[in-house]
């Protein structure tokens, strides 16, 4: 599949040197503000005390949370179309803005406990997230491999993950350690997945939907990371 960009209709991969180089550099720079963007906001609301909020609205009853799961999912779907905008770059940098907010909006619960419980967790889980990100993105770009292939593990995947949040608040079950394990596994293929994108897919003005996806990614593996190092904490 091709995707046009401007002056020549080649994927980025394809691109003169400089300009592939170029292209790197925008969307890696746009995902270290996106996470250091959503590091201040969740820092704003831990400040403001929506921490226990979240868990009240929370522990409400089962439709608070299903509405909770699918304004995310929607947001998120909501924020890739905006970002791979090719007619506004308001609209793409919006798109992001939306995606970040959401973002921070799901962490909240969970980094609240931390916060409270286990501080240390949190920085053991960004350090973990962040050796494996590096890890996997030095793999994906010194392989020059094209993780494509992934792409429909990496969605089926998502979808058996979503539906076993869903059957666990409507059966009201503990997804345990386990799924936690499993999900980074999944964040680590989607990082792949998303990786490769930013060469094999996106085109040259399509920097920040190629962010928004590799950031996306980050932050699930962060999640539940830090789920799983919050668990062993608790032993």
């Amino acid at each position: 599949m091709s995707y046009l960009n401007v002056a020549s209709g080649q994927v980025v991969a394809d691109l003169p040197g400089e300009r592939r180089a170029a292209f790197v550099r925008r969307t890696y720079g746009h995902l270290a503000m996106a996470i250091a963007a959503l590091a201040v906001v969740e820092s704003q609301l831990l400040n403001m005390g929506m921490g226990p909020v979240m868990l009240q609205f929370l522990g409400a009853g089962m439709l608070n949370k299903l509405l909770f799961v699918g304004l995310f999912i929607g947001a998120g779907i909501v924020a890739d179309n905006w970002a791979r905008s090719n007619h506004s770059k308001q609209m793409q940098y919006v798109g992001l803005g939306l995606y970040i907010v959401a973002e921070a909006l799901i962490l909240l619960p969970l980094l609240y406990l931390a916060q409270r419980y286990d501080p240390a967790a949190i920085m053991d889980a960004a350090i973990v997230t962040a050796g494996l990100v590096t890890g996997l993105t030095y793999v994906a770009f010194t392989t020059r491999k094209d993780f494509s292939f992934l792409g429909p593990f990496v969605a089926v995947g998502m979808m058996v993950a979503i539906g076993a949040v869903v059957a666990g608040i409507l059966f009201g079950f503990n997804l345990g350690v386990w799924f936690s394990f499993a999900v980074v596994a999944l964040a680590a293929a989607s990082l792949l997945y998303q990786t490769s994108n930013v060469l094999h897919v996106y085109k040259e003005t399509q920097h920040v939907a190629a962010a928004l996806g590799l950031f996306a990614s980050v932050a699930l593996m962060f999640r539940f990371i830090l789920d799983i190092f919050m668990h062993f904490g608790d032993d």
